[in-house]
């Protein structure tokens, strides 16, 4: 087995390979605007520190999201496009998964990321591996007694303590856990999502309403 997994529904940017075993090796980094420029070169490096080809991965493993439109799609075009052109599965993971997993908590507890607008993309676990609600898009404020005195991680945490009183680390994702969860599923057989965005609401960039239609005269 060699999985590559990738995200790009955050602002890390971040790949990893993983054996089946452990990771192989692992890049992350932290930039909201250049997931298209900096996807594939992270991709070359960890395969480059590994001394492994592209031929030898068996699997990719995608953050599906929540995340914004356009950063998350980068990773899911590179994920599919990569499995046509091996030949190999993409198993679709939820990114908030990939950053409870890395927590290591093993108590009730949340993970927040940014949304922007002043919202988090958030979901409450039991323990890492344990998600038992939905991922969902709200405002800190409105979330603040189904959160309260829970320990949280991820950078949405950090960025509303006053909501988040007990913010912890991992604060950015990593393609590393994400393997290593995707890598125990596979083990025990566990259904994967289907590699496909999971928005939670309207892109940013929308069609402006009552613009003028120029037409030949």
């Amino acid at each position: 087995m060699l999985l590559l997994a990738m995200d790009t529904a955050t602002p890390a940017v971040t790949v990893a390979l993983h054996d089946g075993d452990s990771v192989v090796a692992q890049s992350r980094q932290i930039d909201a605007r250049r997931h298209g420029e900096l996807l594939l070169p992270a991709v070359h490096r960890v395969l480059t520190e590994s001394g492994l080809t592209l031929d030898a991965v068996t699997g990719i493993v995608v953050g599906v999201g929540p995340g914004p439109y356009t950063g998350l799609r980068v990773g899911l075009v590179t994920a599919a496009a990569f499995s046509s052109a091996l030949g190999v599965p993409v198993h679709g993971l939820c990114t908030l998964d990939g950053l409870a997993y890395a927590s290591g908590i093993e108590e009730p507890f949340v993970v927040a990321t940014d949304a922007r607008r002043k919202e988090v993309y958030w979901a409450r676990y039991d323990d890492s591996r344990t998600r038992v609600t939905d991922a969902a898009v709200d405002r800190p404020a409105e979330i603040a007694e189904d959160v309260a005195g829970l320990p949280a991680v991820g950078a949405g945490a950090r960025l509303y303590p006053e909501v988040f009183a007990d913010a912890r680390d991992p604060e950015h994702q990593s393609a590393a856990a994400l393997a290593a969860l995707a890598a125990e599923k596979l083990a025990a057989g566990t259904d994967f999502l289907d590699p496909l965005p999971m928005y939670l609401r309207r892109p940013d960039a929308q069609v402006p309403k009552n613009y003028k239609v120029v037409t030949p005269q």
